[in-house]
């Protein structure tokens, strides 16, 4: 690997951080050449290759030192010792966490740069995302546009206090889980009524699609929209009135405050 510089580099290229350089190479925000993931696993090096011929190496250190712009895609329990290992590399350096739990505090003890944190999803691999941005202290406001523009590139953006991404972590991190869950359950309605399950799986998941392209682009209340989907006495009214009983909703609402909670603790543990 030569010393080029790169414009952005990660720090780990799991699931999420791999998603998110598929997202920016589909969505052409800059050239796979200008991309560098430091990754152990040689196996996920290869795929991301493969997906999207970006530069690949096993050494954080080269991925730090190339990089203008630093994501830590690791997991939480990782990002300090990541930090600390990369300390001389970043400094004055633009580094976005997209780790849960790790406030700033903690991370301005492991090494002195411009912080961020970005919380998004998996659907950034296509385009898709939810991401909330949260500046950290040094971060100037030509920093907070530019990690704006990287993201929105890949989906929604939105800009929050530190204080709300525990929230945002399990809304828009975990969420992704919740609706697969709801996908799910759906498919497995219309397979219990005979529908067969190729056809009721596909059916399932482009129903929640399309309900939430309506949402976005009509900017309706939720409320307002299955007031368009309900008759009286008719079968959503029935279907309605069964996740009602079963507290379907409740049990939703009580997920993402779960979540939020254990993203809450982690900060705790990892402070």
């Amino acid at each position: 690997m030569d010393s080029q510089t790169y414009q952005l580099g990660f720090i780990g290229a799991g699931k999420l951080a791999g998603s998110v350089i598929r997202g920016l190479v589909l969505a052409g925000f800059c050239s796979p050449s200008k991309i560098i993931a430091s990754e152990p696993n040689e196996h996920v090096r290869n795929a991301l290759v493969n997906d999207t011929a970006v530069a690949v190496t096993a050494d954080n250190s080269e991925a730090a030192a190339t990089a203008e712009v630093l994501f830590i895609g690791v997991k939480p329990g990782m990002v300090l010792p990541v930090l600390r290992d990369l300390r001389d590399k970043v400094r004055n350096k633009v580094v976005i966490s997209l780790a849960a739990g790790i406030r700033f505090q903690s991370m301005e003890r492991a090494a002195q740069t411009r912080l961020m944190r970005a919380l998004t999803n998996t659907p950034s691999a296509i385009c898709r995302a939810a991401t909330a941005l949260a500046r950290g202290p040094h971060a100037t406001d030509e920093d907070v546009s530019l990690a704006r523009k990287i993201f929105e590139a890949v989906g929604l953006v939105v800009e929050v206090d530190e204080e709300h991404i525990d929230a945002v972590t399990a809304l828009a991190g975990s969420g992704p889980a919740f609706v697969y869950t709801v996908i799910e359950a759906l498919a497995k309605g219309a397979e219990k009524c005979g529908l067969p399950a190729p056809v009721a799986g596909p059916l399932a998941a482009q129903t929640v699609l399309g309900a939430a392209q309506l949402a976005i682009e009509t900017r309706m209340s939720p409320e307002e929209l299955r007031k368009m989907v309900v008759t009286p006495g008719g079968t959503t009214a029935a279907g309605l009135a069964e996740m009602d009983k079963h507290r379907t909703a409740e049990g939703l609402i009580a997920a993402v405050v779960a979540a939020t909670k254990r993203g809450q603790e982690m900060a705790k543990e990892n402070g």
